[in-house]
């Protein structure tokens, strides 16, 4: 009986961050557009931090619950889903073709994120000057992507999807105020039911909270992303599909494993650094020789079937560790 109450919950979580995260979406990007904030702004902050929205919740509700580890595997374990699984399965769909001068730029920022990330974590402790550290990027971040989408070129790509999926108000600003607030509740209240529930899952078959939250907690927190990936390539927006991954690994990274370094400080497992931070930084250097070798930054279903390959095989490597 507790095993399937325990399912549930992570399911009833899941369902719940996905509904919450779009609403949440929804309603911050009618506010903004409502007060006249470009296409290119909305999309690339409010969107993108709107679909790490999930994973910051569940990292300060974990952390707050005595679950770090948790915390410390979702963010991580997400950058790596949204990469292998995400980008991967988005790929399989239809290929796609990455032209923006904004992604280009994005991509140093990401290599440069991972590095700071990986000095403050060398020792093995995730404390609250690491926190606060990754917690001031992460609104240096947002304020940089602002700056970005205003002195970007009106021949960017990017801008040009935005601006096609972003023309016009669709709601009042009341009926965007509504949606944001049922959304911020919903994530609220899907967070913690799943954290509940990976938290006893984790208990109950005898593994690390760590790997629950690299595995099943990273993979529902990605739904958002493999939903917003795959309606923009079949939108044709492909800049949207990769701008959302690379946007959401940058604020996982800064946001989200700031919250237990800022709420419960502790060691991490060193399993977090030489094993599952490589793959992380592994997928995002072959995304990007994926996209500069080829000239006409073509990304086919050879990359996107590589990517999850490395995915799936990566999580069989958990398992088999989980059982021995």
């Amino acid at each position: 009986m507790e095993t399937v109450l325990l399912i549930l919950a992570i399911v009833a979580g899941f369902v719940l961050l996905v509904w919450g995260a779009d609403r949440f979406v929804d309603g911050a990007s009618g506010l903004a557009q409502n007060f006249g904030v470009s296409p290119l702004v909305i999309g690339l902050t409010i969107v993108g931090f709107g679909t790490s929205a999930p994973e910051m919740l569940i990292g300060a509700l974990a952390s707050m619950d005595g679950a770090p580890a948790l915390a410390v595997g979702n963010a991580i374990g997400s950058n790596i889903a949204n990469i292998g699984l995400v980008l991967g399965i988005t790929l399989l769909v239809r290929p796609l073709i990455v032209n923006s001068d904004t992604l280009c730029r994005e991509f140093p920022v990401l290599g440069l994120v991972m590095l700071l990330v990986f000095g403050l974590m060398y020792d093995q402790h995730l404390s609250r000057f690491d926190g606060g550290v990754l917690f001031i990027g992460f609104v240096l971040m947002l304020a940089a992507m602002t700056w970005l989408a205003i002195k970007s070129s009106k021949t960017d790509p990017l801008r040009q999807e935005f601006e096609q999926e972003l023309t016009t108000p669709t709601m009042t600003s009341s009926q965007a105020s509504i949606k944001f607030i049922i959304g911020l509740l919903t994530l609220l209240i899907g967070s913690k039911i799943l954290v509940w529930g990976a938290v006893g899952a984790a208990t109950l078959l005898g593994v690390s909270e760590l790997i629950i939250g690299l595995t099943i907690v990273a993979i529902g927190t990605s739904l958002p992303e493999l939903a917003s990936s795959i309606s923009a390539v079949l939108k044709a927006e492909p800049d949207i599909a990769i701008g959302n991954i690379i946007g959401s690994n940058i604020f996982n990274l800064l946001a989200v494993l700031a919250m237990p370094g800022l709420i419960a400080p502790s060691l991490f497992d060193p399993a977090v650094l030489t094993r599952d931070y490589v793959v992380m930084v592994l997928l995002a250097v072959l995304l990007f020789l994926f996209i500069s070798l080829n000239k006409q930054a073509h990304l086919g279903r050879f990359a996107g079937g590589t990517m999850l390959l490395i995915y799936i095989s990566y999580n069989g490597f958990l398992a088999y560790q989980g059982s021995i």
